[in-house]
């Protein structure tokens, strides 16, 4: 089942600051990067289509290579009929919107592999009596190279359920690519989640660095099951 609110949108943007997706990303694949002990990451993305997906996320450091946090993700507004959707019953389609807990541990192998392990997990919202459990977990290797660590790549397995990913396959492999064209000003990103799934995209763009905590990011995506496309608009803080 769908329901829709009817509402303004500028009670979405409300809804929006007022909560602080997964680990922080290159787009949807997290990169694996943990946030320093006793700090606080935030990224903030929208894609847009026909419809305006909010994904928020806030990770704090634990130290030791560890970060935990929160999620508001898939809070979805239909621009045409100006709607706030909400999905709790379908898995032809994401259930909608989450409210996720995260956790990620990376182990550094030596200067230029680590392996991130994370996950998250939670429920639904919306509707009081109809919460489920929704999670997605994955392991990524990750590569790092270059002066400065300028060139980041991950890849690894994920498994998750239909409820977060919608009807399809459950498990798959993901990657990421973050490489500094001109470092901490202008990168290039990349990723991409395989299966027929509405998760399933590749995502290519571009970073450009505000200031050296605030990445802005813009880019396009393209599914892997009908080849929709959507735009999508990402900014992040990352102390230092």
């Amino acid at each position: 089942m769908k329901i829709f609110f009817k509402s303004p949108i500028y009670c979405l943007f409300f809804l929006i600051a007022s909560h602080a997706h997964a680990q922080l990303t290159v787009f949807n694949v997290s990169s694996s990067d943990i946030t320093d002990k006793g700090k606080i990451s935030v990224q903030q993305q929208f894609e847009i289509s026909d419809e305006v997906e909010s994904s928020t996320t806030a990770t704090f450091g634990l130290g030791r290579k560890w970060e935990a946090g929160l999620n508001l993700i898939n809070l979805d507004y239909s621009v045409k009929n100006r709607q706030l959707e909400i999905n709790d019953t379908t898995t032809a389609i994401p259930f909608a919107p989450l409210l996720l807990a995260n956790a990620q541990k990376v182990f550094d192998l030596n200067e230029i592999l680590g392996i991130g392990i994370g996950a998250v997990a939670g429920t639904n919202l919306g509707h009081p009596h109809k919460s489920s459990l929704v999670y997605y977990g994955y392991s990524n290797l990750v590569v790092s190279a270059g002066n400065d660590q300028r060139y980041q790549f991950a890849t690894g397995p994920y498994i998750s359920n239909h409820r977060y990913l919608s009807d399809g396959p459950v498990f798959g492999v993901q990657a990421a690519m973050d490489a500094g064209i001109w470092h901490k000003k202008l990168h290039l990103l990349a990723d991409w989640i395989s299966g027929s799934h509405q998760k399933g995209k590749l995502s290519v763009g571009l970073e450009v660095f505000l200031t050296q905590n605030l990445p802005l990011a813009f880019g396009w995506q393209r599914g892997n099951v009908d080849g929709a496309q959507a735009a999508v608009l990402q900014i992040s803080f990352i102390p230092k």
